[in-house]
């Protein structure tokens, strides 16, 4: 089955590329997106090696098309990477080179060596040491603690949690929370996927979604969603890769650890369940 853009998104992408076609352009737009914070039109000029009337033309076209935030305090003008374009910006491109999955289909098939099965209640201890080694990357979870296990155990579908192995040794879960008690939302679910330290870029997490999507299928769930950081690339990759394609961005849903996050929501649909009418 053959897609094309829609000539809008078509139009704002190559809006977007031709501003980055200048690699002055690329270069100040990196140091911005790098710095820890906003950045002032001098300390920019300096980094970047070039003029400040130089440095605010480029600033000035990365301001129309939404790629920097510029902000006047006293004389001074702070510039910050606008939170919306860390991820429209990579999706542009996922879009323009087909990764961004139009229709539900299954990830690649996961290593040999990756086993999973269903949740039991002996696997608690390790899934909640995975949760926690996921918080601690800072970008997996608004959570700053592992929730208990009665929290996780009435949340969580029944049918819809995985676990990873290699060898003997649990290393990574998959688990579905409905996200309503309403009847007519009662085939969507919101996922989660976590792999544990030391084993990421392993397949793991392809393993694991593979199962979670099939089991949601055969399940009758015809929609599952996710919302991740903007920051999780390798999240966001994996998922498109299974079929989920990205609905939209959430600026500054939540804040964590004090600070304003935004999240990227992404939807599967499955077209063989049948939703019933509300």
């Amino acid at each position: 089955m053959t897609t094309t853009l829609a000539t809008r998104d078509a139009a704002t992408y190559a809006q977007w590329f031709a501003c980055l076609a200048d690699p002055t352009r690329v270069r100040v737009l990196h140091v911005v997106a790098t710095a820890p914070g906003e950045i002032t039109v001098g300390a920019l000029t300096e980094a970047v090696g070039i003029s400040q009337s130089t440095c605010s033309h480029h600033l000035r076209k990365l301001a129309e098309v939404g790629f920097v935030r510029l902000r006047k305090e006293g004389t001074a003008t702070l510039v910050s990477v606008d939170p919306a374009c860390r991820a429209c910006l990579p999706h542009a491109a996922d879009a323009v080179m087909g990764t961004v999955a139009t229709r539900p289909r299954h990830p690649a098939n996961p290593p040999a060596d990756v086993t999973v099965r269903a949740m039991t209640d002996d696997d608690w201890a390790d899934v909640r040491r995975v949760y926690g080694e996921g918080i601690a990357t800072g970008n997996a979870t608004f959570e700053t603690e592992v929730p208990s296990r009665r929290t996780l155990d009435a949340k969580w579908l029944a049918g819809h949690r995985w676990v990873a192995q290699l060898g003997d040794r649990v290393v990574g879960w998959a688990a579905a929370t409905p996200v309503s008690t309403r009847e007519c939302y009662s085939g969507v679910a919101e996922t989660s996927v976590y792999v544990g330290e030391g084993v990421r870029g392993r397949g793991v997490g392809t393993a694991l979604l593979r199962k979670q999507v099939t089991a949601a299928d055969e399940g009758g769930l015809w929609t599952l969603q996710t919302a991740i950081f903007p920051e999780n690339r390798a999240s966001i990759a994996l998922h498109h890769a299974a079929g989920f394609r990205t609905v939209g961005v959430r600026e500054r849903i939540a804040r964590h650890h004090g600070v304003w996050r935004d999240t990227v929501m992404l939807e599967r649909r499955c077209r063989t369940a049948e939703p019933p009418s509300c």
